[in-house]
């Protein structure tokens, strides 16, 4: 629901209109908040990148009223995980966590605009096309400075959950972000298997980097990990040329691709703060960490921090939301899950990309334990799915 003219006053507000930041607004509307989503932009732009969000994420989306047929979801039955060079290899697969699916591919577009579509037309209250320039905290409330269609405004809040970019970070004093740049780049672009991929997902983890392959369509979705030097080569390559090295890492694993779109490349960091939270303010989604892609995990726990958060503000008083020992329950309801997902993704970038034998030796018999051993490959394939809460 666009207003036009602000309150002075919110209970919640909510910076950032994308599926995190709907996700929670919507959940905390339907509890009775006094909620208020502000987003800057006022359309979803042209955004080549598909997600892989786990059946776990897309049962929290359904409940909030963001997902519907009009995504285009492909569904994600089994992922195949191997190491180039070598016998290891693992497979998972839904039928063992008793699943219909693992999950499902998603253009982030798509799920964008859902998002943005779902906030304009619903009962949250949205400042659409105002951009937060300022934020001050006090001890009773947060106020918020924006600059929108009419120009400055000011807006005063119990609880302010910052839900986008993070831009606003630097603003806050007493917590500290952290940039780790990896010297990658992710290849993206759409390219088409001679033979049908029948829900298979594919993780290659080559010598010059991993690969990634996602069911989109009749497609896949090709997301490939390169230093700056060999992206910038890669997509300067002709189309039959970048065919043919993709096909050349997966060594036999596919039969074979016959097409492929428009490259696309960005760089690649890891992103986190020392505090999830500050004074009247919390950070979730993007706003508290930015990860590698390798592991597909970066929406899937920002939608469970937005679920995590819209829970426990759920069974809050209204007028505690903002306190500190609000915010403090929140942070340590998360700090098990974002810490070791965040670890494990950073983990496993450095613990493929040494070119050392005896290492590469150690990784494939850790694949082929995890194939062997079904305990463990459930229960590496469960987190996968719900996390590590």
């Amino acid at each position: 629901m666009i207003v036009n003219s602000l309150p002075g006053h919110v209970g919640i507000a909510i910076v950032g209109g994308g599926p995190v930041g709907a996700l929670l607004a919507q959940r905390l509307a339907a509890s009775g908040h006094d909620v208020m989503a502000i987003e800057a932009r006022t359309g979803t732009p042209a955004d080549p990148r598909a997600l892989a969000l786990s059946w776990a994420s897309r049962d929290t989306l359904l409940e909030a009223g963001l997902w519907s047929d009009a995504l285009a979801a492909t569904p994600i039955e089994k992922v195949h995980v191997s190491q180039a060079g070598t016998l290891g290899r693992t497979e998972l697969s839904a039928a063992e966590l008793g699943l219909p699916v693992l999950g499902f591919t998603v253009p982030y577009e798509k799920l964008a605009a859902l998002a943005l579509e779902r906030l304009k037309t619903g009962n949250v209250p949205l400042a659409l096309g105002h951009t937060v320039t300022g934020l001050r905290q006090l001890d009773r409330y947060a106020q918020l400075q924006l600059a929108g269609p009419d120009g400055a405004a000011m807006l005063t809040a119990g609880l302010v959950i910052l839900a986008d970019g993070g831009k606003l970070v630097t603003q806050l004093g007493d917590i500290k972000q952290t940039v780790k740049p990896y010297d990658q780049h992710a290849i993206l672009a759409r390219i088409t298997p001679s033979q049908p991929h029948r829900g298979m997902a594919y993780e290659r983890f080559a010598d010059d980097g991993p690969l990634a392959l996602l069911p989109s369509g009749d497609d896949f979705m090709l997301i490939w990990t390169q230093t700056p030097e060999q992206a910038a080569e890669r997509l300067a390559m002709s189309d039959e040329a970048f065919l043919s090295a993709v096909e050349a890492r997966f060594a036999g694993r596919i039969g074979g691709f016959t097409r492929v779109g428009t490259r696309a490349s960005w760089p690649l960091a890891l992103k986190t703060l020392d505090s999830v939270v500050s004074r009247r303010v919390v950070l979730i989604g993007n706003a508290a960490q930015t990860l590698h892609p390798v592991a597909g995990q970066g929406l899937n726990l920002g939608l469970r921090d937005a679920d995590t958060l819209a829970s426990l503000l759920t069974a809050t008083p209204h007028n505690r939301a903002g306190d500190a020992a609000t915010l403090a329950r929140y942070a340590r309801l998360r700090r098990s899950d974002a810490g070791r997902v965040t670890f494990f993704t950073d983990s496993v970038i450095h613990l493929f990309e040494s070119p050392n034998p005896v290492f590469k030796h150690l990784r494939s018999l850790g694949l082929l334990a995890l194939d062997h051993v079904a305990p463990l490959r459930r229960g590496f394939a469960r987190r996968m799915v719900y996390g590590a809460r």
